[in-house]
């Protein structure tokens, strides 16, 4: 360990944090990145990722704005990722998609210049082979690398009672703590769907978690690791409302952070995660970044980014896109320059980078790796 209270005092770029370094980090560095972005006031956005092409996409545009980035697999990302023609009995084709993809990711992010931390998106009681599979690829890239293949995953437990929910998480910290890896959890439901998972009727009260329900969390799992976030609800909501649709209550971040902070002596002690956030307004999520949230989930947002560049190109184009052969210009004229997959992918890729970009402008996740 090193002293990282002097570190974040005098440190005005991640690259003062030890041991840091362009492409994915773990453990210690992965953590002081948090640490440095709760100092600092600021939040790193997680992309959930599907293909290469949206991989480099979120590359892209940490290059661009220079700052650090995380990203992450869905249980359907990775299985998509591995291709949908895999049978995923045992989930076998998630475990497959998400480790090939975090390879993927730890092979061309150094060539981008930021530190990325690569992480696994909710995973539910049900889904738990999937964790499974992936802690295990961990143990074993951890033991020739002296590294965990990921920096952190998420189990995401909400539906079970709080209790059972906080002795699981117990029981993989317990196992994660072994290979230095962050563990995110989530106490109350994230309305919505994602993922499969439906909470669009879920009761309002299990929307907004209490003080005293986040802080058993800390509680529970401070003695195993200090390598842990929590995803509190706070009346988030996965998918996308207009504007004002949704009742967030950022207030109540500040007042977990007060509860814990009486209960441990130390000030904002709760390293918080926001998800369910696309729609959010800009007064949301700066509160909640002045109130320790440390990650922002985005997708939504994103993959409505990804589709509008080709929907654009295909408008812009729509002549040289109706067969092989034959457009505007003649009817022997030859169209494979605009149906090429390489033309329409980047077209999806320059608007997700503008929005990536954008949300990590919201969160003033900006020239964090200024030199």
């Amino acid at each position: 360990g090193f002293n990282r209270q002097f570190t974040m005092a005098t440190c005005d770029s991640v690259w003062g944090i030890p041991g840091i370094k362009a492409g994915v980090v773990t453990g210690d560095v992965a953590w002081a990145i948090l640490e440095f972005a709760k100092a600092k006031q600021f939040a790193i956005p997680a992309f959930n990722v599907t293909s290469s092409s949206v991989i480099v996409a979120v590359l892209e545009a940490a290059k661009k704005i220079n700052s650090p980035i995380i990203i992450q697999f869905s249980h359907g990302g990775s299985q998509f990722m591995a291709g949908k023609g895999l049978d995923n009995a045992g989930q076998a084709a998630s475990i497959l998609g998400s480790v090939a993809g975090a390879h993927f990711v730890r092979a061309i992010a150094p060539s981008y210049g930021v530190p990325v931390i690569l992480h696994s998106d909710h995973c539910a009681k049900k889904l738990l082979p999937w964790f499974d599979g992936m802690l295990e690829a961990d143990e074993a890239y951890f033991k020739e690398h002296g590294e965990p293949l990921f920096s952190s995953h998420m189990l995401d437990l909400s539906e079970e009672p709080d209790d059972e929910n906080i002795a699981i998480c117990k029981k993989y910290l317990e196992r994660m703590k072994a290979i230095n890896q962050i563990l995110e959890m989530e106490i109350g439901i994230t309305g919505g769907v994602e993922d499969g998972v439906d909470n669009s009727g879920v009761s309002k009260d299990k929307l907004y978690s209490s003080p005293q329900d986040v802080y058993k969390v800390h509680e529970a799992l401070s003695p195993i690791s200090e390598k842990f976030t929590i995803a509190a609800a706070f009346g988030n909501v996965h998918g996308v409302y207009k504007p004002g649709n949704v009742k967030l209550r950022p207030e109540l971040l500040v007042d977990y952070q007060k509860f814990a902070a009486e209960k441990t002596g130390k000030a904002m002690p709760l390293f918080l995660v926001f998800h369910g956030g696309s729609g959010s307004e800009m007064h949301e999520i700066e509160a909640a970044v002045e109130a320790g949230v440390v990650k922002m989930n985005v997708d939504t947002d994103t993959q409505w980014a990804y589709w509008e560049g080709v929907l654009k190109f295909y408008k812009a184009k729509e002549g040289y896109l109706q067969g092989q052969i034959g457009n505007p210009e003649g009817e022997d004229k030859p169209n494979k320059s605009y149906y090429d997959p390489r033309k329409w992918l980047r077209e999806a890729e320059g608007t997700m980078v503008a929005r990536v970009a954008e949300q990590c402008k919201m969160l003033r996740n900006t020239d964090k790796c200024a030199k």
